[in-house]
């Protein structure tokens, strides 16, 4: 399967459960819990993907930012935000040049 088939798939079923809620369903446990409850396991996954990735194990690095997209994809589901976005968002992205942010030098003497 290719990454946005992958992606596609999972999101679809993040949508099916949000549509069609099934006992027992983490993801329809995350969206009866509110936005709260999904923006806590937004942060949680950050931060632990952020601590994996300073312990170098691949792995577990690997496996924390599945955890993180998934989440985001709860996220993005909950808010009404279509894959669909985000890619196009990526791919507009992916053809800029010269793409870092300018910085400004302050005067600290004024």
């Amino acid at each position: 399967m290719q990454g946005n088939d992958v992606l596609e798939g999972l999101y679809q079923v993040v949508l099916d459960r949000k549509a069609h809620p099934q006992e027992g369903s983490y993801t329809c446990y995350l969206f009866d819990k509110g936005l709260d409850k999904i923006l806590k396991k937004v942060g949680e996954e950050s931060a632990e993907t952020i601590i994996a990735a300073k312990n170098g194990v691949q792995a577990d690095t690997v496996g924390e930012i599945s955890d993180l997209i998934y989440h985001l994809m709860v996220l993005m589901a909950d808010q009404d935000i279509p894959l669909a976005a985000v890619l196009e968002e990526l791919e507009r992205r992916s053809h800029k040049i010269g793409n870092l942010k300018q910085f400004h030098v302050s005067d600290h003497n004024t």
